[in-house]
């Protein structure tokens, strides 16, 4: 497992990528161009862990002004289930925001509150990714519900902004893992690809060996998943297998007290995963099911 990296490495760059906040102000300008006043001592990152998932996951929260900026998760799968969980984020989101400015939200006071924008990046090869998906059109056929969501989609590939680069970078990498497999060449030749098309040119060359380190790992998600899936089935399998016996014991002790001819002592050592008081029990339920038939 030491030379096999991680089947979410992109999630893993991702939060490091944006973890500078050179790189996020970046992110801020190319979702909003026109905002060029803002600097990067005007972005609060409010990143959520441990909330959605066990660990630190490929989520990013920050705010700048009255914005409060949510990206969802760099999918390589498409589902519009990630409305649900950006929604969810956002709500963790302010529940933490009203706490950290001390607001009361039972008193009369209007609250103050950022304006939400949640957006996914999509770094998968599935053609037509609509611009935009909301809840109420997802899940509910378009009906005017008493809560709804609308999520931006960006997927689209552009050498001249960060997110764009950042989903050539993951398409470059699939493609490498389509050539080489899960191997540390795989993303070797992605970082040395990425480079030659100036492609986070910056960030690969400062920190090209922690980005190694960072897809590299000796147990990943997906091993332990795995890991647990199999340990799971065995306890299932083990638990089954019990029953099973149990099974096959009642009834081999229901046979032999209904033909009498043993004590339950005498049946107790032909069935020894019953005890003698279960024994008793279906002595007592077998003696009452023969006097209602009588």
């Amino acid at each position: 497992m030491k030379n096999i990296p991680k089947r979410k490495i992109k999630d893993s760059v991702f939060t490091d990528l944006f973890k500078d906040r050179k790189y996020l102000l970046e992110l801020y300008h190319t979702l909003h161009p026109e905002d060029l006043a803002a600097t990067e001592e005007d972005i609060e990152d409010v990143t959520l862990k441990h909330v959605l998932v066990d660990a630190e996951y490929n989520d990013l929260g920050f705010s700048v002004g009255d914005r409060l900026m949510i990206l969802v998760e760099s999918q390589s799968t498409w589902s519009v289930n990630i409305i649900i969980r950006a929604l969810m984020y956002m709500m963790q989101t302010y529940h933490d925001y009203f706490k950290r400015t001390h607001q009361n939200l039972y008193g009369s006071k209007r609250a103050v509150l950022p304006e939400p924008e949640l957006y996914v990046i999509f770094t998968g090869d599935r053609k037509n990714i609509p611009n935009t998906i909301s809840l109420s059109e997802e899940f509910f056929g378009g009906k005017k519900t008493a809560v709804d969501a609308e999520v931006k989609v960006l997927y689209q590939e552009n050498e001249d902004n960060i997110i764009g680069q950042y989903i050539i970078f993951c398409r470059v990498y699939n493609e490498q893992r389509r050539l080489y497999g899960n191997t540390k060449q795989a993303i070797t030749e992605t970082i040395r690809i990425c480079k030659d098309r100036d492609v986070l040119k910056s960030y690969l060359e400062s920190r090209e060996t922690e980005v190694v380190d960072i897809m590299m790992t000796l147990f990943d998600d997906d091993y332990i998943l795995e890991a647990y899936v199999k340990d799971y089935a065995k306890d299932v399998e083990r638990e089954t297998e019990k029953r099973t016996a149990l099974k096959t014991e009642r009834e081999t002790a229901k046979r032999m007290i209904r033909k009498g001819k043993m004590s339950l002592e005498e049946i107790a050592d032909c069935v020894p995963t019953l005890s003698f008081e279960e024994l008793k029990e279906l002595e007592e339920q077998i003696c009452g099911q023969h006097k209602i038939t009588i």
